[in-house]
């Protein structure tokens, strides 16, 4: 289990780790749960969350609404009383519990998708949830008590969105991925020229740390290292 720590006391914590990471931020007596992970995970979410003694859920944010990400959203806001934060583009995904359609970024990705994606969406359907605050753009936490806020950062899907703590800490949904030796390129995107120009917007924070959804975190230095091979490549 995975610990981060902020200049002003905050803390990000690894809830689950492997096929969908989980994390927890917690500050000024507040518990914010960044994504549910899959719904055969709930057992385990529990177990997790039992075992770091929390008993309440403020907020649970959504990154996006991919079942991985969402599935057990529903369970949350009814288990804890969390109020739920998503993209307001993808608000009536999470509310039917359907997925939004991304694209692969490489070929045999791209090969797969087409050949099954019809198939499979239909199969990962998960319990639809309400939403009670809409992100746009950016949506500052201050009103929490928290130097933090989240920001839309599209991409991988229409609606992705990144949280911002500390200006330190950048919990980066599918953005990007910490899986790849060298690389964040995540092998789906809805749109590859937004996820870069996202990658942009999360360098003009001053995060040094980037945590993906699947995967270890990504330096500062690699993520930059990232962003100019793909600027220089599309000029």
């Amino acid at each position: 289990m995975n610990i981060w720590h902020t200049r002003c006391g905050y803390s990000v914590t690894t809830v689950l780790r492997g096929r969908s990471n989980v994390f927890l931020l917690a500050g000024n007596g507040m518990n914010i749960l960044i994504d549910t992970s899959p719904g055969y995970k709930w057992k385990k979410l529990i177990t997790s969350l039992k075992k770091l003694s929390i008993k309440n859920i403020d907020l649970l944010i959504l990154t996006h609404t991919h079942f991985d990400h969402a599935a057990n959203a529903k369970r949350i806001k009814d288990e804890f009383g969390a109020k739920v934060i998503v993209n307001k583009r993808e608000s009536d995904f999470l509310m039917k519990g359907e997925n939004p359609m991304i694209h692969g970024t490489v070929a045999p990705f791209r090969f797969l998708v087409r050949l099954i994606a019809p198939i499979i969406l239909k199969k990962i359907k998960y319990e639809g949830c309400g939403s009670d605050i809409l992100v746009d753009h950016k949506l500052d936490l201050k009103e929490y008590g928290l130097n933090a806020y989240i920001l839309h950062t599209p991409g991988h899907s229409v609606g992705s969105q990144s949280i911002i703590v500390d200006d330190e800490l950048a919990l980066a949904g599918d953005s990007m991925f910490g899986i790849f030796p060298g690389s964040i390129f995540p092998p789906f995107a809805d749109n590859e020229d937004e996820m870069i120009s996202s990658w942009g917007m999360l360098l003009q924070t001053n995060c040094r740390l980037f945590l993906p959804s699947h995967g270890t975190s990504n330096s500062r230095e690699l993520v930059l290292k990232n962003y100019k091979k793909r600027i220089g490549s599309a000029m």
